[in-house]
């Protein structure tokens, strides 16, 4: 099996707690988003980028870089980085979106899901086409402009002011995106310390408190564990309740089916498929059991008692992180407690010998006019 073939059989990753569960259904308002004939283009620079595009399926031509003279001169005795690629990442997409759709995306790698996101919220300009939006789209993990090197605390309040909340709301909403995000006293840690799943959770947990109108997830739900999960399936349901709308990519076919009314297939950067999650998601199971090469039932179910135990060592991982933090945090607070009582013995231990102290003053004093 190749390397192209790993990926595919990852793209149909079964999620057993995702298993037989359904998006509830919502009554649909007005459209929100209008995504008209969308071409995205960026560039990557060196033959190895550009061998990586292809390898995916991704159109991609050379482009001629008109360089001044002047600058060829200052960068004569430097390294050359190679030729400049022209990556066609996403090509003439089109659909329309309503106030309270739960939209999942789906596509093997390389077929411009993310940077298809990325464009709707603003972050990558199109080359050709438009996007149309009704509200403030909110792409998971960007929007929250969070900084790795200061404290959860720290980042939930920049987070918050970074999605539209005043400092008030933020702080109102602290204790709720600490409980939500799972990470009990980490969160007046460095967020760098955090694992990858701590750090996705916290992120999930920020953007979605600010009721934003569009939310887009991009693989976060891959970190977290089942109970993260169903915590993130009631918040999607709420944020679609407000008449709120939901992007998600996800490389889980059943997450998408579970959480999901609407499904978009790309593939090489165009979309393949619009429609009802279950008719979008039968076909995309097809076409990558078509592509995938025969395996022998023993090698599958070894294959995916390995995947169960890398996420059962994925979530052990989490969970004696996260005992640590708790156990740091008591022997922190003990320590403080500690401090704290010994600083009042001090503090007692001076008032008695202030008192002392004036007791004898007062004793000299009345000595001194009897003698």
């Amino acid at each position: 099996m190749t390397e192209a073939d790993e990926h595919m059989d990852f793209d149909l990753e079964i999620e057993p707690e995702d298993e037989g569960e359904e998006a509830l259904e919502t009554e649909l308002g007005d459209p929100c988003l209008v995504v008209d004939d969308l071409h995205v283009v960026y560039r990557v620079i060196g033959g190895r980028a550009k061998k990586e595009a292809e390898k995916q399926g991704t159109e991609v031509r050379e482009v001629e870089v008109k360089v001044p003279f002047w600058r060829k001169l200052l960068q004569a005795g430097r390294r050359h980085v190679g030729a400049v690629s022209e990556v066609h990442a996403v090509r003439g997409v089109s659909f329309t979106v309503r106030h309270g759709e739960s939209v999942g995306i789906v596509g093997i790698n390389g077929s411009g899901k993310s940077t298809m996101l990325r464009a709707i919220a603003g972050l990558i300009p199109p080359r050709s086409g438009s996007v149309h939006v009704s509200g403030e789209p909110s792409l998971l993990g960007v929007n929250a402009a969070l900084m790795p090197q200061l404290s959860g605390e720290r980042n939930i309040m920049i987070g918050g002011l970074a999605l539209g909340l005043t400092p008030r709301q933020v702080e109102e909403k602290f204790d709720e995106v600490v409980e939500f995000a799972g990470i009990g006293d980490f969160v007046y840690l460095p967020m760098k310390t955090y694992s990858s799943g701590m750090g996705a959770r916290l992120r999930f947990a920020i953007s979605s408190a600010a009721s934003p109108d569009i939310l887009m997830i991009d693989e976060a739900l891959a970190t977290g564990d089942a109970a993260f999960k169903e915590r993130s399936k009631a918040r999607i349901e709420e944020v679609r309740a407000r008449a709120g709308t939901i992007f998600l990519v996800s490389h889980s076919i059943s997450t998408i089916e579970a959480m999901c009314t609407r499904v978009l297939w790309m593939h090489q950067g165009q979309l393949v498929m619009d429609g009802p999650v279950h008719e979008v998601a039968e076909a995309y199971k097809k076409f990558i059991l078509a592509q995938r090469p025969a395996m022998d039932p023993a090698r599958r179910r070894a294959r995916q008692r390995k995947r169960a135990a890398e996420a059962a060592a994925r979530r052990a991982a989490e969970e004696a992180e996260l005992r640590a933090a708790e156990e740091a945090a008591r022997r922190k607070a003990e320590e403080a407690e500690r401090k704290a009582a010994e600083a009042e013995r001090k503090a007692a231990e001076a008032e008695r010998k202030a008192a002392e102290a004036e007791r004898k003053a007062a004793e000299a004093a009345a000595q001194g006019p009897a003698s």
